[in-house]
């Protein structure tokens, strides 16, 4: 795999799934960081020709003195207190609760966690309550991976990193005037576009397997902003030193838990009672099962729309939409287990190999 850095040159436009019409007090929201799809086709665009590629990423990247790579939080903590499964805590004080069987089991503090008066005697930047951060760098991420924890201090935003929140959004109103006169039409006259503009020092990170040679300028998201994209094998050496560590991880046959870092797409087909075929996506693999007694429980937010377009007799049509976990989930299993996607004669390896769905996995201590 070759790593490499894109920096924009301006906003991005990266509009979510949402369906959208301009028209009056129409808004089209952006999503960010983007998706493999959005990754694959700028890549294809700047190659001329249509071609499959193998994507990792998109994640983030720090460069002010040097290139690190970062990853987004752990859903599973209440600021710093990492959640567990009540069935892994038998100390916890709500062990004998009633709880469905066949649902996830519910997250509890740990019996040993810090009273909640300790959360403050982190560094507070802004207002009455500490800022953490949103987005962990590779050396904390390394860690995790190796010891299982995140450290309180882990937690602190180092001052003007902006690591709560790398980017802005910019809100940009779009008007089309009636012909002859200076009010705005009353149909498709007037929408809203949210743009993305990422803070200094800041760029997103991908791995390929393509080398392309560099620096060179790639057109990225709608409008087609321009991105510089440069090469940058530091990226890719601090990634092949934390998948080395989950791999090692996943050879265990103890307690685990699977850290999402890109968005998961998790999708089965069905059929409907009057024998409709249609496809569901559900917040953990179709192949976990509760009632299986491995998969236990997870943490996770609301999902991301996803879609793209495909042709059709020649053509730009909108693909279905699918929803995403989002990254940072985090899944507790009793030992490691694979996804379906991971094998390449899979049809959905497809979702792998643009990026979606990669896990980083730790050992539960």
């Amino acid at each position: 795999m070759y790593w490499y850095k894109l920096t924009p040159l301006d906003i991005l436009m990266l509009r979510d799934a949402k369906p959208f019409t301009p028209q009056e007090r129409a808004w089209a929201g952006s999503t960010f960081p983007p998706n493999g799809h959005t990754i694959a086709g700028a890549l294809r665009a700047l190659l001329g020709e249509k071609k499959n590629f193998n994507i990792i990423g998109s994640f983030l990247c720090y460069g002010k003195d040097k290139n690190t790579l970062y990853l987004p939080r752990p859903l599973g903590f209440i600021k710093s207190t990492p959640l567990v499964p009540l069935t892994w805590e038998p100390a916890s004080h709500v062990h004998n609760a009633l709880r469905d069987e066949t649902q996830p089991i519910p997250l509890v503090k740990p019996a040993n966690a810090p009273p909640e008066d300790d959360e403050n005697s982190l560094v507070k930047y802004q207002g009455s309550e500490p800022d953490f951060r949103q987005y962990l760098p590779y050396a904390i991420i390394k860690k995790y991976l190796q010891t299982g924890e995140i450290e309180k201090e882990d937690w602190q935003i180092t001052d003007g990193s902006h690591e709560d929140k790398p980017w802005t959004i910019e809100t940009r109103s779009h008007n089309t005037l009636e012909m002859g006169t200076r009010q705005v039409k009353e149909a498709d006259g007037y929408f809203i576009e949210n743009a993305i503009r990422l803070h200094s020092d800041w760029s997103l990170a991908i791995g390929i397997d393509e080398e392309i040679p560099t620096p060179t300028t790639i057109r990225l998201g709608g409008e087609g902003h321009r991105t510089i994209m440069e090469s940058c094998p530091e990226l890719g050496e601090q990634w092949q030193e934390l998948q080395q560590i989950s791999q090692h991880n996943f050879q265990a046959v103890n307690k685990s838990i699977a850290y999402l870092i890109t968005p998961g797409v998790f999708e089965r087909k069905h059929r409907t009672k009057d024998n409709q075929i249609t496809s569901l996506c559900r917040p953990y693999p179709w192949e976990w099962k509760i009632k299986d007694g491995n998969f236990v429980s997870m943490a996770t937010e609301k999902p991301v729309p996803i879609s793209c377009r495909f042709r059709y007799q020649n053509n730009s049509i909108p693909a279905p939409q699918v929803f995403a976990a989002p990254p940072g989930s985090l899944y507790y299993l009793n030992k490691p287990q694979g996804l379906f996607q991971d094998d390449p004669n899979s049809h959905l390896h497809n979702w792998r190999k643009l990026g979606y769905s990669e896990m980083l996995w730790i050992q539960y201590k």
